[in-house]
C-alpha cells in the first residue's frame, strides 16, 4: 500500500523556524529514535520544522524532492536534503557496526577527525541514521552561526584605516 505523498509548502513569515529550539529538537529526536523506517509524515515534519531553505528553492529542485518522496526512496532524499539545506556539508562516512548504521556527515571531509566538525549519528535502519546525521549538521550549522552573528554586533569597532590602492 502506498502512502499519500505530502506538500512541501513555504513556510509562513509568523512561522517560527525552530531548528534550535529544544522541544522541537527532542521531539524529532523521539521520533526518529522510536520509528523503523522513514515515512511521509516524519519527512514532513523534518521539512517544516527544519529545513527553512526549501521555500527559496526553485520548481526543479522541490519536484525533484517529491519525485523522491512519492517514490520512497529515503535515502536519496535525505542525500538531496543535505545538498540543498547544507551545501557546505558532506557525507564523511557510513558504517555498518553490528546491528546499527553509523553515518557522519562533516564540514571538512579532507580534514582529520580531530580537526573538523563532525555531526554523526547511528540507527539500525541506514536512511534514519542518515537523516539524524542530517539534523545533527543542521542544529550545529545554526548554532555556529548564530554564535557568529553574536560575535560580530558585540565585537569593538576598530578605527584602522585600511589602504586598497594597487602600487603594481
Amino acid at each position: 500500500m502506498r502512502e499519500a505523498s505530502f506538500p512541501i509548502r513555504p513556510l509562513a513569515p509568523h512561522h517560527p523556524i525552530c531548528v534550535d529550539a529544544t522541544p522541537t529538537r527532542a521531539r524529532l529526536e523521539e521520533r526518529l529514535c522510536s520509528a523503523e523506517a522513514i515515512t511521509p509524515a516524519l519527512m514532513a515534519d523534518v521539512t517544516e520544522n527544519v529545513c527553512t531553505r526549501l521555500s527559496a528553492l526553485g520548481n526543479a529542485a522541490k519536484a525533484r524532492l517529491h519525485e523522491l518522496i512519492e517514490t520512497g526512496a529515503w535515502m536519496d532524499v535525505v542525500l538531496l536534503l543535505l545538498e540543498l539545506e547544507l551545501p557546505q556539508w558532506k557525507l564523511r562516512r557510513i558504517v555498518r557496526e553490528e546491528d546499527e548504521w553509523l553515518c557522519a556527515i562533516s564540514r571538512h571531509p579532507w580534514l582529520p577527525l580531530e580537526l573538523d566538525e563532525i555531526a554523526e549519528a547511528s540507527h539500525e535502519n541506514l536512511p534514519l541514521a542518515l537523516l539524524a546525521a542530517f539534523l545533527d549538521a543542521k542544529y550545529m550549522s545554526h548554532k555556529s552561526s548564530a554564535a557568529e552573528l553574536l560575535q560580530s554586533r558585540w565585537c569593538e569597532p576598530t578605527n584602522h584605516l585600511v589602504v586598497c590602492d594597487d602600487f603594481a
